[in-house]
């Protein structure tokens, strides 16, 4: 599948992509937006003409590369920038010339924005009290927010008395505690650490669920990506290369850059010698076949990049014609607890990686073994030349 401006998922437009993959209606879209267009020198577009629809309650990630166009669409439906060109809906109402606090969006950012002469229990209240709400009903509102992210015993502190994990759950409570249209989170979680990151994660996650709240979050971790996410819209050069769910991204990429980007990868360049049924046969360099998913492999004699993940190799040939086998070399061991990585020449890659569960490698597959590597067609995918 080739890159478009926004066709790069199934079905054509992100419109349609975003139906098929959620299996909702397209005709009342939560956030929409229409040909938009981002430039700040007059010259060069950072965002090129993006379609895209966001389902209520849906949690949508933006993922991708420093500069690729994520974080500048995030702050276009914030509305700390604005379009360029084209339009940006929230419940149907175009905001894009609305300014932030007409928006009834709660945003989270990096770096928490708290305002650190006030309490926990005054950050929160603030963004109530700027909305004339009663102080009885403010007070109800705080104590359940504060419950929700389980500081209910932390209200009177100042953001300084808090850890980070515990800051970020304040600016989370305060971006929610108003019952928003939309939450926006740009990179929350970056300045925390490995394990408090991952268990933020799921908390988010987990009260995502229990809201219902539509989500837009901005991330350049995969991973993290691929955990919370209902969707995600891999973006680069300004373009959304693919946006579906995250299993199918991952494990059905449409690109070369989003094989890449997303998980490890393993990556083979050759010719398209045949294509017959959605299958081909490509030779390598080396003059070796292999077979793969003809992704982006149409006609005989164009070039094709191959992807394959790790996980999906195997050491054990069958004679079935559309499983591929070819001989390596182990270059390098590296033990990571339950498995190893190996490190592998074939053909003409060396750094051509295989994960193998431990308890079946702790003997086998020592540097400098020849060993034979394998792989169903299906799970080898021919896509656009590196």
């Amino acid at each position: 599948m080739s890159q478009t401006d926004l066709s790069a998922a199934p079905g054509g437009t992100a419109q349609n992509a975003s139906s098929q993959a959620t299996g909702q209606s397209v005709s009342s879209p939560h956030v929409e937006f229409i040909d938009v267009r981002k430039t700040y020198d007059g010259e060069t577009l950072v965002v090129k003409n993006l379609n895209l629809e966001i389902q209520r309650g849906e949690f949508l990630t933006l993922l991708g590369p420093s500069g690729s166009g994520k974080t500048t669409s995030l702050m276009m439906l914030a509305g700390f920038e604005v379009p360029t060109s084209g339009d940006i809906r929230l419940a149907g109402r175009s905001i894009a010339r609305l300014p932030p606090h007409r928006r009834d969006i709660g945003m989270v950012f990096q770096n928490y924005a708290l305002f650190p002469h006030m309490t926990v229990a005054e950050n929160l209240a603030f963004p109530l009290s700027v909305r004339k709400m009663p102080k009885a009903e403010i007070g109800e509102r705080v104590a359940k927010a504060l419950g929700m992210v389980h500081l209910s015993q932390l209200g009177g502190r100042r953001p300084a008395e808090l850890s980070g994990g515990q800051q970020q759950r304040v600016a989370l409570a305060r971006a929610l505690v108003f019952d928003p249209q939309l939450v926006l989170m740009d990179e929350p979680l970056g300045a925390l650490d490995k394990q408090l990151r991952e268990h933020m994660q799921l908390e988010i996650k987990h009260i995502h669920e229990s809201l219902g709240v539509t989500v837009v979050y901005v991330t350049h971790d995969q991973t993290e990506a691929l955990t919370m996410s209902d969707r995600i819209a891999v973006f680069n050069n300004g373009i959304i290369q693919q946006i579906d769910l995250p299993d199918r991204i991952y494990q059905q990429p449409c690109n070369s850059f989003v094989a890449n980007f997303i998980g490890e990868n393993n990556r083979l360049n050759g010719i398209v010698r045949e294509v017959s049924g959605g299958i081909c046969r490509v030779e390598l360099k080396t003059g070796q076949s292999v077979f793969a998913a003809a992704v982006a492999a149409h006609e005989p004699g164009q070039p094709t990049t191959l992807s394959i993940r790790p996980e999906r190799i195997g050491f054990q040939p069958t004679q079935d014609e559309a499983v591929t086998s070819l001989e390596a070399r182990v270059l390098e061991r590296i033990y990571l607890g339950d498995h190893l990585r190996l490190r592998l020449a074939v053909a003409d890659a060396e750094d051509f990686m295989v994960k193998v569960p431990f308890a079946d490698s702790a003997e086998a597959f020592q540097t400098g073994h020849a060993v034979s590597v394998c792989w169903a067609a299906k799970d080898c995918r021919a896509l656009d030349p590196v």
